[in-house]
């Protein structure tokens, strides 16, 4: 097998983990610091999908529509929040997650009568078109790293956040004890808006980014949130360490799996069967690579034990 070709599935390993580490991020901040099972994530990275489209569609510019799936996801996010989260907070999870599968429903319908149910295609900006030439005689898509080199930044700018500011002070510390910083007169509230927002739109960006890669359609967010899912378990929960090596290690699995299990089988089965068999099997290696995780550290790789 090739080393340009392994080096290749590599990066886009690593261009799919950063988009599960965009989407995993605001869900781990929302799960750490609030409590909440929020199942209608995957809808707010939809919202942003389509809000880039709409805007791209009108305008014709790609920038304009990067910032409108920020503004529209993050504003979807703020108002889920005020009008129905706020009385979530207090209930069990149960009710957490019939809520919240409702805004599936909600959100996939009014996507659906807004925009229709054809998909939507977003053309990679021209700026970003081509390739760049790499060591080893790889030609890789400029669009592909510019993505990694975003969410990479991304991480880096959440790491300063959560770690160095008065923000991110009060978001550890309402993960710890949400009633003492209550009592000592930081609002609650508006720190729970807060995050809530930002984690939706760095889903709406993540939506956007890869809208021109695969195809903006309704429903495109779920598949997407059950990774994420997976993500955050590996990685730890509230940890966005975690969800940044959980989310490269997901997505180096799932591509390299991809590419190597039909090859391997290839040796002793017909090529048809090999590769029904291999993307079968490798399609199981990230539940298998979460059972060892939680097997081995049962509060994930850098969350903290039950």
């Amino acid at each position: 097998m090739p080393a340009t070709l392994i080096a290749e599935q590599v990066l886009n390993g690593l261009q799919f983990g950063v988009m599960l580490f965009l989407m995993s991020a605001g869900l781990t901040l929302v799960f750490g610091v609030m409590g909440l099972i929020n199942l209608a994530h995957g809808s707010l990275y939809m919202i942003g999908a389509f809000a880039c489209a709409a805007v791209v569609s009108a305008t014709g510019s790609f920038w304009l529509g990067l910032a409108a799936s920020l503004a529209a996801a993050a504003a979807a996010g703020a108002l889920v929040e005020v009008t129905l989260m706020r009385r979530l907070y207090q209930r069990g999870h149960l009710d957490q997650v019939l809520v919240t599968f409702a805004l599936i429903l909600v959100f996939s319908e009014g996507i659906r009568w807004v925009f229709g149910a054809f998909p939507l295609y977003l053309d990679i900006p021209p700026l970003l078109a081509g390739t760049v030439p790499l060591p080893g005689g790889l030609d890789y898509p400029l669009y592909r790293l510019v993505i990694i080199a975003a969410g990479l930044t991304v991480a880096a700018g959440l790491f300063q956040l959560v770690s160095r500011t008065r923000l991110g002070m009060r978001i550890r510390a309402g993960e710890s004890d949400r009633e003492m910083i209550a009592a000592i007169g930081v609002n609650i509230r508006a720190l729970y808006t807060a995050v809530f927002a930002l984690g939706a739109a760095l889903a709406g960006f993540a939506g956007a980014v890869i809208g021109s890669i695969t195809s903006v359609e309704v429903g495109m967010g779920e598949p997407v949130l059950i990774l994420a899912f997976v993500v955050i378990v590996i990685g730890g929960i509230g940890s966005i360490k975690g969800a940044l090596v959980g989310a490269i290690l997901v997505g180096v699995t799932d591509t390299m799996g991809r590419l190597l299990l039909p090859a391997l089988f290839a040796t002793f089965l017909e090529p048809a069967d090999a590769a029904a068999t291999g993307a079968s099997l490798a399609s199981m290696l990230i539940y298998l690579l979460m059972a060892l995780v939680l097997f081995l550290r049962p509060g994930g790789l850098f969350g903290k034990a039950a």
